[in-house]
């Protein structure tokens, strides 16, 4: 009969109630670009080991980007860009002449990344349905 587990070799996960949101897309993607790029170089990723425990995995941001890819929101360039500049750890910047480009395709697809972050609670933050950026148009028909 094998002896009982102890407590000391338990494993220890991070409750959710203290896990620590991402403050944007973008910081999220950063954080899995980053854990990628170590379990490519031979880490072991393990959960609730990081300096803040986050709700997720590396893998659960990757679900949300490939979602986006098969409904048709997200193209290839995009994720090439993401990936690139994801290793890099820094977001292309649009003031460069030869950044314009990737930072057009890096911005389309941090905003489309965004909302389904946010539905999961990996981004903090209520997700809203995007009022603040819609334009009123007075209505200018003719009443009968």
């Amino acid at each position: 009969m094998p002896p009982a587990p102890r407590a000391s070799h338990a494993p220890r996960f991070a409750s959710l109630t203290r896990t620590e949101p991402f403050t944007s897309a973008e910081e999220a993607w950063f954080w899995t670009m980053s854990a990628l790029v170590a379990r490519r170089d031979g880490a072991r990723i393990a959960a609730g080991k990081g300096i803040a425990p986050r709700p997720c995995e590396p893998d659960d941001v990757i679900k949300c980007l490939d979602r986006l890819y098969r409904q048709r929101r997200i193209e290839l360039a995009h994720a090439r860009v993401m990936r690139i500049w994801g290793e890099r750890g820094v977001a292309p910047c649009p003031r460069h002449i030869q950044e314009r480009g990737d930072s057009r395709l890096w911005r389309e697809a941090m905003n489309r990344l965004e909302w389904p972050l946010r539905v999961k609670g990996i981004v903090a933050g209520a997700p809203t349905m995007g009022a603040h950026e819609a334009e009123i148009i007075p209505f200018s028909g003719r009443s009968a």
